[in-house]
């Protein structure tokens, strides 16, 4: 019985690794990776935790996906929405382009998102504010486009946020954990300071 039981505990962790997995490599291929960081990400290999810029926990959840100055272009996966454990995002000063996706709301987990020096457009997604553990938010130096998602000022645990140098529209709300960051966190954008009552 006992046998049976550590068996299930593996097939359980070895499931789970092959999910992470596959959010990884399905994040690499929508890359361009012309200086190759990307080489050791290998379904082969059967475990992302042994992956160059991969960082896993002791339970071989990944936590840590840090692909910051990397020279990467093409566009980000929906499935990196997989990784619920993941703590850190960095894909910052690439040439990434194309929309942030709005499955980046399924990190719960997430503490920091750096997107900053990219060219990422479109819109900014509001489940980015299911992201109640979100520390760090930086998404500066893009092209994105439209207003500030009102769900955003929900993130209580919010230090840092930097928006500027960005084409965004509209009011900016002054309320919740907004009331914390300054006009220079979003310099650069076609809006104005307006509190909307909500908190």
């Amino acid at each position: 019985m006992e046998a049976i039981f550590l068996c299930l505990i593996f097939l359980v962790l070895r499931v789970s690794g092959l999910s992470e997995g596959d959010a990884l490599i399905a994040l690499k291929s929508s890359l361009v990776d012309p200086k190759d960081v990307l080489q050791s990400w290998d379904t082969s290999s059967g475990n992302p935790c042994i992956w160059f810029h991969v960082t896993c926990n002791g339970n071989g959840n990944v936590i840590r996906v840090d692909l910051g100055n990397a020279s990467l272009s093409g566009h980000l996966d929906s499935g990196v929405g997989q990784l619920t454990k993941l703590e850190y995002l960095g894909l910052y000063s690439n040439n990434i382009s194309g929309k942030i996706p709005e499955e980046l709301g399924n990190l719960e987990n997430l503490m920091s998102l750096d997107l900053y020096f990219n060219n990422l457009s479109g819109t900014i997604p509001g489940t980015l504010g299911n992201l109640q553990k979100l520390r760090f938010l930086r998404l500066n130096n893009n092209i994105l486009m439209g207003t500030i998602p009102i769900s955003l000022t929900t993130v209580s645990s919010l230090q840092i946020l930097d928006l500027s140098n960005n084409k965004l529209t509209g009011d900016i709300p002054v309320n919740g954990s907004f009331s914390l960051f300054t006009p220079i966190r979003f310099i650069e954008c076609d809006f104005h300071f307006h509190d909307d009552g909500v908190g």
